[in-house]
């Protein structure tokens, strides 16, 4: 059929005709990112998963939990990076003094604090209404999910930039104090495409809240 009616999953097991190939990521290789070729293989109709034409509807189910993940994935590690700043900033010493009474450098601490923070109060109540909206309800989710995958991205590539100006040259060394970091501003870009880009999302929750928008509203 034509459109998301018109796709259905199917478990394809490895067999004779299909072959995989590792892509290297920046992310992680436990990801298990690959390039998949199918060559004559059989498709059992045994596997397929949930009802014929149901594909779309399931891909469409999962996603509010990637997302879900995806964002406590980089928020957390964002948080151990403004960690690192603070420790970073208190023991390092320039003209004779740490580089945390620099008033620069507290604004920056500032704003990176209060953005991560913010976010994560957004994250744990969606979290509750996930754990206690009855599962019909839950598809309401889709909107306010995919905006705060949207703003969590964002507020993560605003601490990695400030957390390597703090750092400076140490910020982009591979091993020693700045290694976190430096493994850290390449990880973080994943969260703003995988489980859907940061454009996608954004469109997304402002499409879902239009669905409910009353027609007639006017100033």
């Amino acid at each position: 059929g034509k459109g998301g009616k018109g796709i259905s999953m199917l478990l394809i097991e490895r067999s004779p005709g299909l072959t995989t190939k590792t892509i290297h990521t920046s992310y992680a290789p436990s990801a298990g990112t690959a390039y998949v070729e199918y060559h004559d293989v059989k498709v059992p109709v045994e596997n397929l998963m949930g009802r014929e034409g149901d594909g779309f509807k399931l891909v469409m189910h999962n996603f509010n939990h990637e997302r879900w993940v995806i964002i406590v994935n980089v928020l957390a590690q964002a948080r151990v990076i403004v960690e690192e700043c603070f420790k970073w900033a208190s023991q390092r010493k320039v003209f004779g003094k740490a580089l945390i009474e620099q008033p620069v450098i507290r604004f920056k601490l500032a704003s990176m604090i209060s953005q991560l923070e913010s976010v994560w109060s957004w994250l744990e109540s969606i979290t509750h209404e996930m754990n206690t909206m009855p599962f019909e309800e839950r598809q309401k989710l889709g909107g306010p999910t995919a905006l705060l995958k949207y703003q969590a991205t964002r507020v993560v590539n605003h601490i990695t930039d400030e957390a390597v100006q703090i750092f400076g040259g140490r910020g982009l060394t591979r091993s020693g104090m700045g290694a976190r970091l430096e493994n850290f501003s390449r990880f973080a870009k994943y969260g703003a495409v995988y489980g859907g880009s940061e454009e996608i999302c954004a469109d997304l929750g402002v499409r879902q809240a239009l669905r409910t928008f009353p027609q007639d509203a006017k100033l």
